[in-house]
């Protein structure tokens, strides 16, 4: 008796990752400044909707979740594969928006930018990783420091 095993083709399924950063805009002037920094612990809430259109289906991927930034004021979410969806050929329609919820810090904790929608889609050297990263949002002191910022 003879035993065949034969192993099924790996899956080279999509993996999707949303990303995006805070920080902390000491200035108070809605952008990155010598004396901004960012801010790791912050809570940011994430909500995305993925459609992709390939051949014979339509795969459908929503979802809402928390993430806290990392010691970088980077946060992440990265969503396991869906059947039938190839980054690289797929026709995916995206919409994320991340909001703040909270800041780590007691000194920065006004939120300035405090949502967004705008993304850029990265192509990865992986055909099949998605990369979408959000533009970043930021908290600010509640006093514009003078000294350091000027007028």
């Amino acid at each position: 008796m003879t035993l065949s095993l034969q192993t099924e083709p790996a899956k080279n399924n999509a993996q999707i990752i949303v990303m995006g950063l805070v920080y902390c805009d000491v200035c108070t002037n809605n952008s990155f400044s010598r004396h901004s920094y960012f801010l790791p612990g912050a809570e940011v809430q994430i909500d995305c909707n993925f459609r992709a259109y390939v051949p014979k289906t339509k795969e459908q991927v929503s979802f809402s979740v928390n993430r806290t930034t990392d010691k970088h004021g980077v946060y992440m979410v990265e969503i396991p594969s869906v059947d039938g969806i190839e980054c690289a050929e797929a026709d995916i329609a995206s919409t994320c928006q991340a909001s703040l919820v909270g800041s780590s810090s007691a000194s920065c904790n006004i939120p300035g930018y405090s949502s967004t929608t705008d993304e850029m889609a990265i192509k990865s050297r992986h055909p099949n990783l998605c990369i979408y990263s959000l533009a970043a949002m930021n908290f600010r002191p509640s006093k514009r420091n003078a000294r350091l910022c000027g007028k």
